[in-house]
């Protein structure tokens, strides 16, 4: 079956940490781009993170040095680990696997983070 399951999420403090997972099948994932983006209620989807097939990174500018994107081929997984957890980084994140011309999306996971 093709598809990608995010889990992980959850409510979490500000300043704490989250760990989000996205398991990948049936599809080609060690040729594949992998990317998280994520969406607020009421505001549109947003690239969080990427990660190239030869592991090349990019970051939105609002969680350079408090998220980290990686992934391992032979699990075919791709992580985001998330530091420094702040209240507007509260929003549903969703995983995207990419193999021109193909685009797949996860169903994704909802990150709150409050007091």
């Amino acid at each position: 079956q093709v598809q990608l399951v995010e889990s992980g999420g959850g409510l979490v403090q500000p300043g704490g940490s989250l760990r989000l997972s996205c398991a990948a099948s049936g599809i080609a994932f060690s040729g594949s781009a992998m990317y998280w983006y994520r969406q607020a209620p009421g505001k549109q989807r947003q690239l969080v993170a990427g990660i190239s097939t030869g592991g090349s990174t990019n970051y939105a500018d609002s969680v350079k040095d408090r998220f980290t994107i990686s992934r391992d081929n032979a699990k075919n997984t791709v992580y985001l680990q998330m530091n420094s957890l702040k209240a507007e980084d509260t929003a549903v994140y969703y995983c995207q696997a990419v193999r021109l011309p193909q685009t797949l999306w996860g169903q994704g996971t909802q990150v709150t983070v409050s007091s």
